[in-house]
């Protein structure tokens, strides 16, 4: 059976997460859908990460095995208006015939995530379930220089979610920087894996050094706690994006090599 590799953008304002599941409608089950009505197979869709209720995507990355050939573009064509058809919030950006030993979560490398807080004092109508509004003025440069402390390998417990199904907390985390750009805050996290509501963890934590609740030193004493209740309060769903999915890229000769950092 040919599998296909699925780039997807969806807006997850309307849905249960990415995960099938038995109550609620999901990303996953959009696409499948699509994929019945398409060419009439019925799959299970594997995902580079099972985002949250609320949790957006730009570039989730799939895969689904058919079993007939077709053109890239045909399916990510057919699969589009099936989309359209069915008011669906998702859109494939680009459809690839890969090899089958591909998989869109354990051949993955990176994962990187951005979370946007809208920091004014009026609302913020057009952002609605697009950012996080916070009205108290905050401080970036004091969240991005205590999010420092969070870099590198550790017991990541206290930013876990006690649902989490990680075997291990101890995660490396390689980027966790904080920017302003007016009034919009963005927090970007690179890792080749996260812990459930681990980044939400994070941007509520950080939200406390901002508004100037908490300090670096705070932070630091929360991780060393490795205890969900030293952990800030967890930021909402809404200004969530999975942004981007690293694999190695396969060379002529088959070998896989890592991509540049």
């Amino acid at each position: 059976m040919p599998r296909y590799r699925l780039l997807v953008e969806y807006d997850g304002t309307s849905y249960a997460g990415w995960q099938r599941q038995e109550n609620g409608h999901t990303v996953q089950a959009a696409i499948e859908q699509a994929i019945f009505n398409f060419c009439g197979d019925t799959i299970s869709l594997g995902a580079a990460g099972r985002t949250d209720s609320g949790v957006h995507a730009c570039a989730q990355v799939a895969h689904a095995d058919l079993t007939k050939n077709w053109s890239s573009s045909k399916i990510r064509e057919a699969l589009n208006a099936h989309l359209v058809i069915a008011g669906e919030a998702v859109s494939i950006l680009n459809v690839e015939l890969v090899g089958d030993g591909f998989d869109a979560r354990f051949s993955a490398t990176g994962r990187h995530y951005l979370y946007r807080i809208i920091n004014r004092r009026p609302p913020a109508p057009l952002e609605a379930h697009r950012a996080w509004w916070v009205k108290k003025p905050l401080d970036a440069e004091a969240m991005h220089d205590a999010a420092q402390r969070l870099i590198g390998t550790h017991d990541f417990t206290t930013f876990r979610a006690t649902q989490c199904q990680s075997k291990s907390p101890v995660k490396t985390l390689d980027r966790l920087d904080v920017t302003r750009n007016g009034e919009i805050i963005e927090i970007r996290a690179s890792a080749r894996s996260f812990l459930h509501n681990q980044i939400r963890s994070f941007a509520g934590t950080l939200n406390e050094v901002g508004c100037g609740r908490w300090d670096a030193d705070d932070v630091s004493a929360a991780l060393e706690a490795r205890d969900r209740r030293a952990c800030g309060p967890v930021a909402p769903p809404y200004g969530l994006y999975l942004i981007g999915v690293d694999y190695p890229i396969v060379t002529g000769s088959g070998r896989e090599m890592p991509r540049a950092p």
